[in-house]
């Protein structure tokens, strides 16, 4: 059996109706892996330890936590603009990891990959709620990877930015001329990275062959940042 096979993998995704949902699991499940396919509202405190509890057994956790992207100026960001977004890209992630180490641990080995954002590692006007949050997933997993390596836990991250998606990048603002001359301003791949290139990719990094990889944030974004 090739290591880049996913089969005999049960995968769990989060908010798997939205942003890189849907993709995933087409793609996770064509490689073989059996897919739980999560709904729930994750930003729900109780939510994480019933998600994990209702999967049974979990060799990975692909991390999906997105939502529409607040663009006021700094000035304006409210509390509750800040406290939201926090508590449904962020606050999550602590909760969910902890749900599942119990069942990796008893296992000797797990993965948990979170669908992030490059735009914890560029600075944006009109982001500074957003990037905050996504750098905070970023930090997390940067802390956490380190840590649970020594157990054969894998945590790491796919910093996206132009990857084609509904939650981001629907048709109609793809159809918008000034965002196709955008696309060819500032991104060298001159266009958004496909869906399933993106799937592909998280894909890879589930599988046995990605078992080096401890705390990374590995950017898809068609060049728009190269760190």
């Amino acid at each position: 059996m090739s290591e880049t096979t996913l089969e005999g993998k049960r995968i769990l995704v989060t908010q798997a109706g939205d942003f890189m949902g849907p993709v995933l699991c087409e793609v996770l499940e064509e490689q073989g892996a059996t897919v739980i396919a999560s709904h729930d509202d994750i930003s729900d405190p109780e939510a994480p330890a019933r998600i994990v509890a209702e999967a049974g057994t979990i060799d990975v956790v692909l991390a999906n936590l997105a939502v529409p992207a607040p663009s006021s100026r700094v000035s304006d960001v409210s509390a509750g603009e800040w406290r939201d977004t926090f508590a449904a890209m962020v606050d999550p992630l602590p909760r969910l990891v902890q749900a599942v180490l119990p069942g990796m641990r008893q296992q000797g080995h797990g993965r948990i990959l979170v669908m992030g954002s490059a735009s914890a590692l560029r600075g944006m006007k009109r982001t500074s709620t957003y990037s905050a949050a996504r750098g905070a997933q970023l930090s997390y997993v940067q802390a956490a990877g380190v840590e649970l390596a020594p157990e054969n836990i894998q945590v790491n991250l796919i910093a996206q930015n132009f990857v084609d998606n509904p939650t981001y990048f629907p048709k109609d603002v793809q159809a918008n001329p000034r965002f196709q001359e955008r696309l060819k301003r500032e991104v060298p791949l001159g266009r958004l990275v496909g869906a399933r290139e993106d799937a592909q990719f998280a894909a890879y990094l589930c599988s046995d062959a990605a078992s080096c990889f401890v705390g990374q944030v590995f950017p898809v974004c068609g060049g728009w940042v190269n760190r």
